[in-house]
């Protein structure tokens, strides 16, 4: 159950750069603090149709049906590059701009959402990891596989916050910069079009 393998072997999974990472980043750097917990607090919630189709076996499913899980996939590439090419356009969702408004925290919350749900690897990555750390007892494995998932999501959401507002915090001193802030967009726009390929590319 709850040890401190589990623990562990979370948190390092937690705070490795990945996709959620760094739309969260983005958000602090171009939005501010509210818009990167608005951020973290959509990437955890992407979470949850995984964690529940690994708890009743639908991710054994997706990982077996080629078809669902290339539909899946090639539907988060597009999202990715769609995030790529928003952090290029002037006034996307992604771009960092000293003037800039303010999105609302739902869009900024769906967005992170969907770059987890359309994440078909996600679900097969739930199956994997949770499994192991389960008492052995079938009666109550599902509700023990949900409350080791809500134990990542509480994780997930505290280290994205506080990549959040390091961004947030770095957001006056970068936003002076024409030349940072052209390096930021241009970086944040070739990270998602990489993470759109490294999709492209899994098997299931």
């Amino acid at each position: 159950m709850i040890s401190v393998q589990f623990l562990a072997t979370a948190f390092v999974v937690v705070i490795a750069p990945g996709t959620g990472v760094i739309y969260t980043l983005a958000l602090g750097l171009g939005q501010g603090r509210r818009a990167a917990i608005a951020a973290a607090l959509g990437c955890t919630f992407g979470i949850v149709p995984h964690i529940a189709a690994a708890a009743l076996g639908l991710a054994a499913i997706l990982h077996t049906s080629a078809l669902l899980f290339t539909a899946v996939k090639f539907a988060g590439v597009a999202y990715l590059l769609y995030l790529a090419w928003s952090a290029l356009s002037e006034g996307g969702a992604l771009r960092v701009e000293p003037d800039r408004a303010r999105d609302t925290d739902w869009r900024i919350a769906r967005r992170g959402a969907l770059i987890n749900i359309l994440n078909p690897k996600l679900s097969i990555f739930f199956l994997a990891l949770l499994p192991p750390f389960l008492s052995g007892n079938p009666a109550t494995a599902t509700a023990e596989m949900a409350l080791l998932g809500g134990v990542f999501m509480g994780l997930t959401f505290a280290v994205f916050v506080l990549y959040g507002l390091f961004a947030a915090q770095a957001r006056d001193w970068l936003l002076g910069s024409e030349r940072v802030m052209r390096w930021l967009n241009r970086s944040f726009a070739a990270i998602f079009a990489a993470l759109a390929g490294r999709l492209a590319l899994e098997r299931a």
